[in-house]
């Protein structure tokens, strides 16, 4: 059945074509499996909440009838503006608007939270964009440019809010603007689209343009929730939506609530976070987490942008989904927020998890896949400039930023085919990883280092759990030995670092090879094993032999084959068939009009002609502590034989993404 929806609509109907419902919810709450809500274009102030499942067989769907047409939003409009002085202007809104929810009195909290400033869930838009919070309110009236921001012109348009008689009174300045001439919004709701209910699952939501939405930090260890988000359930499909102005998260494929075991590093101080973070898996999976019961979503080509936390977030909720086609960018870029959970997309136990064919740029960080990169492949993405803007003032909370960072996971993760074009491309605190077949242009940071838990006079070793194989059943648990890396047909190119990155690692203690170093190659590897070194060290073990037991926890191997290096970029000291071009500079620089991104270089003036083995599933074998190989989720093997652009490869390939200077030379997004 086709159940219409209308914002025009005289009054609110019984959601037939001719008599529609005004508000999209009131159809949530009778949509059944099978059927779908057609929402004609424009603007509804309004949370969705549904109430009913669909099935595998019969999904119920959300559609925008014009795409891009239909807005969901979770501001109102304020007009009750009063000069105060200057370009500063008063507002007092009731707080029964609110409802439960007062994001003017809540502020941004919870597990690996780290900025010191108590800023509010809510936000005030001029024209669409969100000002800044202060937190005194003299400084509305002397506004200060924030260095840190990524945006700093914008950071003179400020706001304080504060409390009155049951009245939010919120202050804001302006920059000469009258705020009842402008379309002034701010934050009412916590959600735009998101079911109370955990199990509300195959559901489709195509074509909105879903905005401004007050959303609380969401840390594995609480209740994740999104601007949009599947709540806990299973096989939802979000598509061709635009989402933006979350104040924490974009789309929400994360955890549900624990009640007894929710932020409890921050509420009881007593276990760290990384013991609770133990205890919420095992809970889960004791309560029915399972691929049956949770995941298999998918998102595809959204248009992602401006969140304060993550444009996606999840915890043990996004397990075997895909997300491919879209564009994040500009996350975090007020640098209002901070701590460990932020990125273009933060996940953990992103088990069989493809990333593919996304462009991520603009972020704090790119791609985080933190605790359980298990299964996960990220392959045709491309990454770039997620890093901070020179002259932007690097604060030691959220550091230099990277493309990629995988932490403390045992694998398999594998990433290839993609771009990584930032000035770190990878931070690998971790092992069981694949590079094949990448452009790489930033160095690798914190290699052998960032696995325990900061501890300084006592050991604080992070154990994290490895799951049974394509399944979330966890196998066992153990520290991060690193190592355990393949590099097989990557092309590294040494850009230009920016004397700011160099004094922000150096006055920051860690500018060496195990923590920010800005070499770019698999240098940070000297030292480590071969695999026939490595495993030449087992055979029968005796009590008596001294030192016997070290060996169990010293560095896993590497393995490497086909790399090409330019401009600088260095081979680790194993590497034996590395091909190092001292010679000729390679140029790289992105292109984009409003045909898309290109990727301008000579590169292929001066890539080698060599034959190189194509990788396969075979060639990786197998991450170690897992034990398990480099392949699809369905377990069948992956053939690195198609290339950025799914070109077929010759059967000697070229190194890096592209099989030719063809293939280099069209949009790559």
């Amino acid at each position: 059945m086709k159940i219409y929806v209308d914002a025009s609509a005289k009054r609110s109907g019984c959601g037939t074509r001719d008599y529609p419902f005004k508000r999209i919810n009131d159809a949530a709450q009778q949509a059944q499996p099978g059927d779908e809500v057609l929402v004609a274009p424009g603007t509804y102030r309004e949370y969705v909440n549904p109430k009913f499942a669909g099935t595998a067989d019969a999904r119920i769907t959300y559609r925008s009838e014009v795409p891009g047409g239909a807005v969901i939003t979770g501001a109102e409009p304020v007009k009750n503006w009063s000069l105060v002085e200057g370009d500063v202007y008063e507002a007092r809104i009731p707080n029964g608007i609110f409802g439960g929810y007062n994001p003017y009195t809540t502020v941004v909290r919870g597990d690996w939270y780290f900025a010191p400033d108590p800023v509010h869930t809510g936000e005030v838009y001029l024209n669409g964009t969100a000002m800044y919070e202060v937190l005194d309110k003299k400084a509305v009236f002397a506004p200060q440019i924030y260095e840190a921001s990524w945006q700093r012109d914008k950071t003179l348009f400020q706001w304080y809010t504060e409390q009155d008689d049951g009245w939010t009174v919120i202050l804001a300045n302006f920059g000469g603007k009258n705020p009842n001439e402008e379309q002034v919004e701010i934050n009412v709701r916590r959600n735009c689209f998101m079911p109370k209910e955990e199990g509300i699952g195959y559901i489709t939501v195509a074509g909105f343009v879903l905005k401004q939405a007050a959303t609380q930090w969401a840390p594995p260890t609480a209740y994740q929730d999104g601007l949009i988000g599947p709540h806990w359930s299973k096989g939802w499909i979000i598509e061709d939506c635009e989402i933006s102005d979350s104040r924490c998260s974009g789309i929400s494929l994360g955890k549900y609530l624990q009640p007894e075991n929710d932020n409890k590093w921050t509420t009881r101080y007593t276990k760290d976070g990384t013991q609770t973070e133990r205890d919420n898996i095992m809970q889960a999976q004791a309560e029915g987490w399972s691929k049956e019961t949770v995941g298999s979503h998918i998102v595809r080509r959204c248009h992602i942008h401006d969140c304060g936390q993550t444009g996606i977030v999840g915890h043990l909720g996004g397990v075997f989904s895909i997300i491919e086609d879209n564009h994040i960018h500009h996350i975090n870029n007020k640098q209002d927020l901070a701590g460990a959970e932020i990125g273009g997309i933060k996940m953990h136990a992103a088990i069989d998890v493809i990333i593919r064919r996304n462009r991520i740029d603009h972020c704090t960080r790119g791609l985080w896949l933190d605790w359980q990169a298990q299964g996960t492949r990220v392959t045709q993405n491309l990454f770039h400039d997620n890093m901070p803007p020179k002259g932007t003032r690097i604060t030691p909370l959220l550091g230099l930023g990277e493309d990629i960072f995988v932490e403390v996971s045992h694998g398999p993760t594998l990433i290839d085919h993609n771009l990584l074009l930032s000035t770190c491309s990878g931070r690998f605190s971790t092992q069981g990883l694949a590079l094949v077949h990448n452009l790489i242009a930033g160095s690798f940071t914190f290699v052998g280092a960032g696995v325990d838990n900061g501890g300084v006079k006592l050991p604080t070793p992070r154990y994290t759990p490895y799951h049974m194989k394509h399944d979330t059943r966890v196998a066992g648990f153990m520290t991060i030995l690193h190592g355990d890396a393949r590099f097989y047909n990557n092309i590294f190119v040494q850009q230009p670092v920016s004397e700011e990155y160099i004094a922000y690692a150096r006055e920051n203690g860690g500018y060496d090879r195990s923590h920010y170093q800005f070499t770019v190659g698999t240098k940070p590897y000297d030292g480590y094993p071969t695999g026939e070194e490595y495993f030449a060290r087992f055979g029968p073990w005796k009590i008596t032999d001294e030192g016997s037991k070290d060996k169990f926890y010293d560095h896993l191997p590497v393995y490497t084959g086909g790399n090409v290096y330019f401009n600088g970029a260095k081979p680790c000291d194993s590497e034996r068939d590395a091909f190092v071009d001292e010679k000729d500079r390679v140029t790289l620089s992105l292109k984009e009009d409003e045909n898309g991104v290109r990727l301008k270089t000579n590169l292929y003036d001066f890539l080698p002609k060599r034959a190189l083995k194509t990788i396969s599933s075979d060639i990786l074998g197998q991450a170690f502590e897992s034990e398990q190989r480099f392949e699809n989720p369905d377990g069948s093997e992956i053939i690195f034989n198609v290339d950025y652009f799914d070109q077929p490869r010759a059967v000697t390939p070229c190194a890096g993404p592209f099989e030719g200077v063809e293939e280099s030379q069209k949009d790559l997004f």
